[in-house]
């Protein structure tokens, strides 16, 4: 800058500590009283720093204070002045003054120390403390008598500081300057021509305090002297100087040390008053006037001056004076804490940061001195962090260990910094750090496998259960999607079966379900988070169908044709319990609703027949009589145990006889009801065509009954009139046991017509049981040639005629 003096002095140098954060230190030389925005240096040069890392690394002043003289220009990378500075303000007579603060830089954490030293310029005139003094000097005062006159002060320093004194006139008086060990100027004017009250009672005096600045500047007082009689003695202090020490934390008006002065002369010239000269440590310090006695009245402070340097005058009631200084030295208590200033910090850290990544850095200061100003700082216990001492009253925090964020998501670190006072005193700073996630751990699902049933015939779309997986991480991390994992059921996509909501984890059903189809089945769903590169966990899901009630059961026996009924007979003679048949059903559904029940609806002799609950079994409860039909209907309801029940209905017909022809006769109106309905020509037209067809198959009929009644007598004869009974099962269709439907011990025989669906004609095995399949039209429809070589063989083997003839 042209016009200033100005010197700059670049002190840059490495100083690499432990940590490598403390990078160099720059001194500059600057004049107080610089107006706003003046350049200081270029910090971005002397510091060897390119301009980019400055910004990037959002350079900033850390002063330690509110103070902000001096501001940094990050684009230009220089110092200006941000406010005016003066020096008196700011240092008062301290010297040199200088401004000590540091330049921060982030990513990596950096710091540079800047010291700029404040010159003094001459704007401070020296000034009295009073515009006036005044003294009795009596007219036999001794040539050489000292009278101390008050010094000026001058707020400048160095040359611009107070340097001189002149007296104006200097007929009867000189001034003699002398120097303190402190380097105070103390002045005193000393009586060089003995006054004659009777010439001149009366002298006024200039004296003019100069400094040495350019230019020069100066402060003056007038100095009135009053001429008075006979007082030829002064005052004489018993000591030139008095010492004593005080502690900062000593109370107001504690004595600390007494000032003893002598007059040769009596009476009231021989009379002494004390009092202290120096203005400045009037409100810390007071003597007593006639005891010379000094006391504290003020407030001491160790770390704003250690020493107090004052002087006292003693003064007799001629005005002769001597004057003595008293010098008070003051101890350090400790009285102030540490003090913990947070120069920089990360609000997080990643909880795959490595160890010694620095999170804070730390500034700590005691004003007390010596063992009072020593500090030892410490944090938390048992956390992965670790405080360490990076330079003078610097420390840095910074990591020690693993984290984990799902473990301990942030922390509450106490800093906590003692000094080595008796006692000692100490300051804690929490600080606030939250860890920021990584995604390293998968979801996790609540069950190792699913299992949830839905029962069949179900509605598509239909909600079934839901799914639900955790992620110990956080936000994106641990949001997440639920997705279907492709398999094949039966051929067919698991996507045509059941589907997946991505958010929810519900699973819906796509489909309704069988369980006569498909029973149960088993799938998996992967549930993935949201991080980069994602993690992801499958899980097992098991559906099993409920069986409903959705299938009447279905009789297998006895089975009706379209043209033709079947017809049980029953001999006469038969005992109570004598198996009639048995009705043989069954059910698709399982469990409950396979369970079957019969009983009896309709029959048309009551009490004669009973039905097996459980087994199906039509068994008579009485003895047959004579009056009973021959032919009977029983109406047989099955029904299985579902809620609610369903049902079938199967009329079987009984014949009450002990031969064909009168089980023929009596069943030859046993015809469905809707035949009545029918078209009376088709009736008339049939009956002529009949009545032609039995003239021919009369013969062929009678040779028939004959044989039958031959077999029927000998059956009769070898078994006491009873007829074995021979149980019968459905082809395709086998008893397991236990579902009470069929029965081992009995096995059934069928024997159909030759228009039966897919049957072939069987011969009677010995003592089978007797079934007439019955044609109400009387007309035989096995052909003739079949009819004699089943007569013949009767007749040569002793095999029974078959008990089914469709007429």
């Amino acid at each position: 800058m042209s016009g200033q003096n100005r010197i700059r002095q670049v002190l840059l140098f490495a100083l690499f500590f432990s940590y490598g954060i403390v990078r160099g230190q720059v001194s500059y030389s600057i004049p107080e009283e610089m107006s706003k925005g003046s350049f200081v240096g270029n910090i971005a040069q002397d510091l060897g720093l390119d301009l980019k890392r400055l910004n990037t690394g959002k350079a900033r002043i850390y002063t330690g204070d509110d103070s902000e003289y001096i501001t940094l220009n990050k684009d230009r990378g220089v110092l200006s002045i941000k406010e005016k500075i003066d020096r008196e303000t700011l240092c008062g007579q301290t010297t040199p003054c200088a401004l000590h603060f540091q330049i921060m830089l982030e990513d990596p954490m950096e710091f540079y120390t800047v010291t700029i030293e404040i010159t003094d310029v001459n704007d401070n005139p020296p000034i009295f403390r009073k515009n006036e003094m005044k003294f009795e000097i009596n007219e036999l005062a001794q040539t050489g008598a000292r009278f101390a006159l008050d010094t000026a002060k001058d707020q400048d320093v160095g040359v611009n500081g107070l340097q001189s004194y002149t007296l104006n006139p200097t007929d009867n008086f000189i001034l003699k300057l002398h120097s303190d060990p402190d380097g105070n100027k103390n002045v005193e004017m000393i009586l060089q021509k003995a006054l004659d009250r009777e010439k001149n009672d009366h002298i006024t005096l200039m004296l003019t305090a100069l400094d040495g600045g350019d230019p020069q500047m100066s402060g003056t007082m007038q100095i009135q002297v009053t001429v008075t009689d006979a007082n030829d003695n002064a005052p004489i202090c018993s000591q030139p100087v008095y010492k004593a020490s005080v502690a900062e934390s000593a109370p107001k008006g504690t004595v600390l040390t007494t000032v003893t002065a002598t007059d040769a002369d009596q009476g009231s010239y021989g009379m002494i008053s004390y009092s202290i000269s120096t203005e400045a440590v009037e409100s810390l310090f007071a003597i007593d006037s006639d005891k010379g006695v000094v006391q504290l009245i003020g407030d001491l402070d160790y770390e704003k001056q250690k020493h107090y340097q004052f002087n006292v005058q003693a003064r007799d009631h001629g005005g002769h004076t001597d004057i003595c200084k008293v010098m008070i030295s003051v101890n350090d208590v400790n009285d102030n804490r540490p003090s913990i200033s947070i120069m920089s910090k990360s609000n997080a850290i990643s909880e795959d940061s490595r160890k010694d990544t620095a999170v804070a850095i730390l500034n700590v200061q005691d004003q007390d001195s010596g063992e009072n100003g020593k500090i030892q700082c410490s944090i938390s216990d048992n956390i992965p962090f670790s405080l360490k001492s990076t330079a003078n009253n610097f420390f840095s925090l910074v990591g020690d260990g693993d984290l984990d964020r799902e473990r301990q998501p942030n922390y509450n670190i106490t800093v906590t910094c003692t000094d080595e006072g008796v006692p000692s005193l100490s300051s804690n700073l929490t600080l606030y750090l939250q860890i920021s996630d990584v995604n390293d751990n998968p979801p996790v699902f609540e069950k190792s496998i699913y299992e949830a049933s839905i029962a069949e015939n179900n509605s598509p779309g239909l909600s079934i259960f839901t799914i639900h997986a955790k992620d110990a991480d956080w936000k994106q991390n641990a949001r997440i999607s639920y997705i279907l994992q492709e398999s094949t059921i039966n051929g067919e996509s698991i996507s045509a079966y059941v589907s997946v909501n991505a958010d929810s984890g519900v699973i819906h059903a796509v489909r309704s379900f069988d369980y006569e189809q498909i029973k149960e089945f088993q799938f998996q769903v992967k549930a993935q988070d949201g991080g980069s590169p994602p993690q992801s966990t499958n899980v097992s899901v098991k559906i099993s169908i409920q069986d409903q009630n959705d299938n009447a059961p279905q009789v297998l026996y006895p089975v009706h044709t379209g043209s033709s009924l079947v017809a049980e007979i029953v001999p006469r003679s038969a005992d109570v319990g004598y198996l009639v048949t048995k009705v043989v059903a069954v059910d698709v559904d399982s469990g409950q609703n396979a369970w079957l029940s019969y009983k009896l609806q309709k029959t048309t002799e009551r009490a004669l027949f009973e039905v097996g609950a459980q087994n199906g079994e039509i068994k008579t409860i009485r003895q047959i009589t004579d009056k009973d039909a021959v032919k009977q209907k029983l109406t047989v309801v099955v029904e299985d145990n579902g809620h609610p029940p369903r049902s079938a209905t199967i009329n079987v017909n009984v014949a009450l006889a002990d031969s064909f022809p009168e089980v023929l006769s009596e069943f030859s109106d046993f015809t469905h009801d809707k035949e009545h309905n029918d078209n009376l020509t088709f009736y008339l037209v049939l009956a002529l065509a009949v009545v032609s067809f039995l003239f021919i198959v009369s013969i062929i009929a009678i040779f028939a009954v004959k044989c039958y009644r031959w077999r029927r007598e000998r059956m009769y004869y070898k078994s006491n009139g009873h007829l074995p009974v021979i149980p019968y099962y459905p082809p395709l269709y086998a008893d397991a046991g236990g579902t009470g439907t069929l029965q081992h011990v009995y096995n059934y025989e069928v024997y159909r017509t030759t228009d039966s669906r897919k049957s072939d004609l069987k011969h009677m095995r010995p003592c089978s049981q007797s079934m007439n399949s019955l044609n109400t039209t009387g007309t035989l429809t096995l052909p003739h040639v079949q009819r004699e070589k089943l007569i013949n063989e009767d007749l040569d083997d002793q095999v029974s005629l078959p008990e089914i003839v469709s007429l």
